[in-house]
């Protein structure tokens, strides 16, 4: 179990972990599926973790682009703690490289000078306390890349009774996903389409780590997780890629894995490709819950209908949504449909909060 009391060798920077000495000299980074290989002076492709002459550093170590509380239906996570506000931060850099990336002034940061705010993770976990939050949430950017720091975090936010929140493309090697989903409750991870070619082409990566990355949340752990894919106009938006997703998705993760679909706006270097229809979106979530899975959303759009969740077993709307604000309640104190008595899948406050759609920025 790693301690939050890392050795510090300057500010802002740790020695990292998941890393071995090549015959060659050089460093081979084991955190992601890129396995980057770098000499002294070197730095991944995520640009925070770099070689020097001891091994890799994470060189963003306690510095964060800012913290901000959030709706935790903005993760999105539907089926944790519904209502409830969540202090939520990223660092720089990404191990991925979406041409789309709709966070891409953090992501795609190339200089640390983009990290306006430190923070110890018992200054960051106190500050979630003192702010009322029921989680604290590693967005932004990937987690993956500043996984000492989130994994630290994490560990002190459990200290103080806090829920842990990873919001994640899930590129991710076995031998460090072990350690970094040990001190995660929850996550929500980015199945961003469902081919090879798409992920390649668009995110420079493979497809292949991420199915295995959710193969094992639902077989080898107890993490609540959500999955999203953004809908982009004809790049991964057909009713026949979608058909195939959504058969593995039953076939391997099961029906009670919340899928959202969410909506895609132009940005970083995808600016020419339009916004993506709300028919989209509803058609994706009616071909999805027709293939079994039970509590599909959609995101990005005004959809109440879409956006609500409903009891697999007798239909009956559980809880209402209208982007980030609740409306109906209709779940028992343990988190059962009031009509039926059918289990909600997923983590419940035996009183629904209401944090709303609020975003409140927070100085630590």
């Amino acid at each position: 179990m790693v301690s939050f009391d890392r050795t510090i060798i300057e500010p802002g920077v740790v020695r990292g972990e998941w890393q071995r000495r090549l015959e060659d000299g050089r460093f081979q980074c084991d955190l992601c599926p890129r396995f980057c290989k770098l000499r002294p002076g070197q730095r991944g492709f995520c640009f925070v973790r770099e070689a020097r002459e001891e091994g890799i550093v994470l060189t963003s170590y306690g510095r964060a682009s800012g913290f901000v509380i959030d709706p935790i239906e903005k993760k999105p996570l539907n089926h944790f703690y519904p209502g409830t506000s969540i202090l939520s931060f990223g660092t720089a850099g990404c191990n991925l490289g979406c041409r789309y990336c709709q966070n891409w002034d953090i992501s795609k940061a190339r200089q640390n000078d983009r990290l306006t705010d430190w923070a110890a993770p018992d200054a960051v976990a106190d500050a979630a306390v003192r702010a009322g939050c029921r989680s604290l949430a590693f967005t932004y950017n990937d987690p993956v890349i500043f996984a000492e720091y989130a994994i630290d975090c994490a560990i002190a936010a459990h200290a103080r009774g806090l829920k842990t929140v990873a919001v994640t493309a899930g590129y991710i090697t076995p031998a460090a996903r072990q350690d970094f989903y040990a001190h995660m409750d929850a996550a929500n991870i980015d199945l961003k389409a469902f081919t090879q070619q798409f992920y390649h082409k668009l995110c420079f990566a493979d497809l292949e780590p991420i199915l295995d990355t959710l193969r094992w949340l639902k077989h080898e752990t107890n993490v609540w997780f959500e999955v999203t894919t953004l809908l982009i106009p004809g790049q991964n938006d057909s009713a026949t890629e979608i058909a195939q997703l959504c058969d593995w998705f039953v076939q391997t993760l099961g029906p009670g894995v919340p899928l959202h679909f969410t909506a895609f706006h132009p940005d970083f270097k995808m600016l020419d490709t339009p916004p993506t229809p709300s028919a989209t979106l509803s058609r994706a979530r009616r071909q999805a819950k027709a293939a079994g899975i039970h509590h599909v959303y959609t995101g990005n759009v005004y959809d109440k209908t879409g956006q609500s969740t409903y009891c697999a077993q007798c239909g009956e709307r559980l809880i209402g949504r209208n982007w980030y604000n609740l409306s109906d309640w209709h779940l028992d104190k343990n988190g059962a449909c009031q009509s039926c008595g059918a289990a909600l899948a997923g983590q419940f406050a035996p009183i629904p909060s209401q944090w709303g759609a609020r975003r409140q920025r927070v100085i630590i």
